[in-house]
């Protein structure tokens, strides 16, 4: 089936490209890891974005199977996370009288023409039984050195929890710790993030054992930070070779060690967790990356899409110094790869959108094989930024334009659903129990049978 062209969107940013917890090798069945069931940080708790436990509604629209809709004050894309009987959302709170733009970069990029107030930027806690308000913290107030993307936001990174506390990376305003009624333990400024053409911030915190991990890409000094998740104090800090990139951390572990795996510009790279010193890097994607990368069977899979295509897919087992080029780069792909939206790992199948447009990829990640041809998602008639998620042995994709897709995740993917809210979506759900919840640019549904 050969595809149209599909029209070309430039750089945005950027959705809760949040952080996983410790992925294994191997995951432990689900009947023994309760920690399945829940999804307290970017793409669930297997960091691929399936939630094995879950059940939610195939069907919704505003009238159907919506247990609660809310208005959530400001703007933020980064994803909902769930921590026990809670929904955490971040956003960037206009407040203040307007004032003129300032600028203070060079004439025509995205500096923060059109940002003409001070901003709030504040976690939420609200009850997930039904969507009331807990409590709400303002981390910061300031007036934003970039405006970032006209379809991004100034709150893109995803929050993630241990169960006991929540962490919230803010980039240029800073790393938060927070207890679970909303009182800040600890902050701390890493100063300013000067992103490419002041697209804006994205990448999220992950979290590792008592570590907490966050990757500063930008165009100044980058670097891999490790905090001690009980006290902020940093534990180690390591110099990258990257500009700008939005992509959030993994974390794998192996045998003998565990590592984070960065995918970046220049290189992905893996770095030993007890020190962050570099273990592998591999060249082969392109500018721009925004897509997160995942893992499975000790193979690690990165893609991005900007000015070309790229996927590559690492072996981690033996990688060591530059694998580029070697045995240890068990596929590689240059066309339908994905660009903000990251890819869902889902069993044997690895689904993937093509840069931000409604057509669907599936294949095998051992080997990069198609599973059939592309799939086009009729019904969504715009931009995909968010990240599919699995279910129940179901796949949903949601639009900017308020479209949730639903597909079996078997061998005919047949569409189950074609559902719609009046709202704009870019961040990704969060999935639990019978709950699906999505984050929009005025709303927060939770959506349940």
């Amino acid at each position: 089936m050969k595809l149209p062209t599909l029209p070309f969107l430039g750089l945005v940013a950027l959705l809760g490209v949040g952080g996983p917890l410790t992925l294994p090798l191997v995951a432990e069945p689900a009947a023994a890891n309760p920690a399945l069931g829940t999804w307290m940080n970017w793409r669930g708790p297997l960091a691929n974005g399936v939630a094995p436990l879950a059940d939610p509604p195939v069907e919704w629209s505003e009238t159907r199977n919506v247990r609660w809709k809310v208005h959530v004050a400001g703007k933020g894309h980064s994803s909902p996370i769930l921590v026990h009987d809670r929904v955490i959302v971040v956003s960037a709170v206009p407040v203040g009288e307007p004032r003129p733009p300032v600028y203070d970069k060079a004439p025509g990029t995205h500096d923060n023409a059109g940002v003409t107030h001070k901003h709030q930027f504040v976690v939420q806690s609200l009850n997930r039984k039904d969507g009331v308000q807990a409590w709400r913290t303002v981390l910061k107030e300031e007036f934003p050195h970039e405006g970032g993307h006209v379809t991004g936001s100034l709150a893109s990174n995803s929050p993630i929890s241990d169960g006991e506390r929540l962490y919230v990376f803010l980039g240029s305003r800073g790393l938060h710790c927070l207890d679970l009624g909303g009182k800040v333990v600890w902050q701390r400024e890493l100063g300013r993030m000067d992103t490419l053409h002041a697209h804006g911030e994205g990448s999220s915190p992950v979290l590792h054992g008592d570590l907490l991990l966050v990757c500063w890409d930008h165009e100044g000094d980058s670097f891999l930070y490790a905090f001690d998740k009980r006290t902020g104090e940093q534990r180690w800090r390591t110099p990258r070779d990257e500009k700008t990139s939005w992509s959030t951390p993994l974390i794998v572990e192996g045998p003998t060690r565990t590592q984070v795996v960065v995918s970046a510009t220049r290189r992905v790279r893996g770095y030993d967790v007890r020190d962050g010193s570099q273990i592998w890097e591999c060249a082969g994607l392109t500018d721009n990356v925004v897509s997160s990368p995942v893992h499975r069977n000790g193979i690690v899979i990165a893609g991005n899409s900007y000015y070309s295509q790229a996927m590559v897919a690492i072996r981690l087992e033996g990688a060591k110094g530059d694998v580029t080029g070697t045995d240890r780069v068990a596929w590689q792909l240059n066309r339908l790869t994905p660009y903000v939206s990251s890819p869902l790992l889902y069993g044997n199948t690895l689904y993937f959108i093509r840069h931000n447009q409604n057509v669907l990829s599936r294949l095998d990640p051992d080997t990069g094989r198609h599973l059939g041809e592309p799939l086009r998602l009729d019904g969504i008639r715009d931009f995909i930024f968010s990240s599919p998620v699995g279910a129940a042995d179901r796949i949903y994709v949601t639009a900017r334009d308020g479209t949730t897709v639903v597909l079996r995740h078997d061998r005919t993917n047949a569409p189950m659903a074609v559902n719609h809210l009046d709202d704009v979506f870019s961040a990704t759900a969060a999935v639990a129990g019978t709950e699906f919840y999505l984050r929009g640019e005025r709303f927060l549904y939770c959506i349940a049978r």
